[in-house]
């Protein structure tokens, strides 16, 4: 099996190697992430909300904002395009409104709202919009919400979507998404105002996917799988495996699906690769 290494993308400060890593990302328009703390916060259901710190980098460029108050455990990271930043917890114990967190440029809370349980994937798109995978532990599929709270559309009240017991993959690039969800692995393509187009796919297990014309790649268990779309299915058409930048396993990682690109966060979240399918 022939290799491909990803490129390097963007890597946290060393300035800021002393500090726990809450979680990261990479937006809509490239730009890196890291949401760090002093010290890991506490899990349980009390813990006390905590200050943190977001270190953004756009092309070597860096950027830091304080964000007050941060209530998330388990917490998941992305910025809107105005450059607020929003902070969800992946786990909630109930809808009380105050799961998700949206923070302006100056790190004051200005809006809080709730979207479920079970938070596998939070992408925002190029528009303004959340768009929120859930897992297995409260299968809700897949659904799109605006960055005030309101509920936009749901998967689950689209037959053309099937059931999503667990959202696996999701990519989000402009206002289109496509997703491989569990239990039958299909390829969904979504885009808002349109019906869903679904495609039988090659795949069963991915957890981050690139599409760039009528190519697709999905990355399953440190392959890139690589196929092309016909009309109702996609045809397995290569396999290779993916490494990091200077060679040897990716490990543990974190991914963000944008359009034709995986961006994979590696070496404890502090680094941040990318593979191109457009490239």
């Amino acid at each position: 099996m022939h290799e491909i290494a990803l490129v390097p993308h963007a890597r946290l400060p060393r300035a800021y190697h002393d500090r726990h890593v809450l979680g990261s990302t990479v937006d809509a328009f490239g730009a890196a992430h890291w949401l760090l703390a002093e010290r890991a916060p506490g899990r349980g259901a009390g813990a006390e909300p905590c200050d943190a710190l977001v270190v953004s980098v756009t092309d070597g460029t860096v950027e830091t904002t304080e964000l007050s108050g941060v209530r998330a455990r388990w917490p998941e990271l992305d910025r809107l395009p105005d450059g607020r930043f929003v902070v969800a917890s992946a786990r909630c114990d109930g809808d009380d409104g105050s799961q998700v967190q949206v923070f302006d440029g100056l790190g004051r809370e200005c809006g809080a709202f709730s979207v479920g349980d079970a938070i596998q994937h939070l992408l925002v798109d190029e528009a303004g919009d959340l768009w929120v995978g859930h897992f297995d532990e409260n299968p809700l599929g897949i659904r799109r919400w605006s960055a005030t709270g309101e509920l936009l559309w749901a998967s689950e009240d689209d037959p053309g979507a099937g059931w999503i017991l667990d959202c696996y993959a999701l990519n989000v690039s402009g206002t289109a998404v496509w997703a491989c969800p569990y239990v039958d692995f299909p390829l969904l393509e979504i885009r808002p105002g349109q019906d869903v187009r679904r495609r039988t796919g090659i795949v069963g297990g991915a957890d981050s996917l690139a599409v760039h014309g009528e190519r697709v790649a999905f990355l399953d268990h440190g392959r890139i799988v690589h196929g092309e779309m016909t009309g109702s299915s996609v045809e397995r058409r290569d396999v290779a495996l993916l490494t990091r930048p200077e060679g040897g396993p990716v490990g543990r990682r974190r991914v963000a699906s944008r359009g034709s690109r995986i961006y994979v966060g590696y070496g404890p979240l502090a680094e941040w690769g990318v593979f191109d399918l457009g490239g």
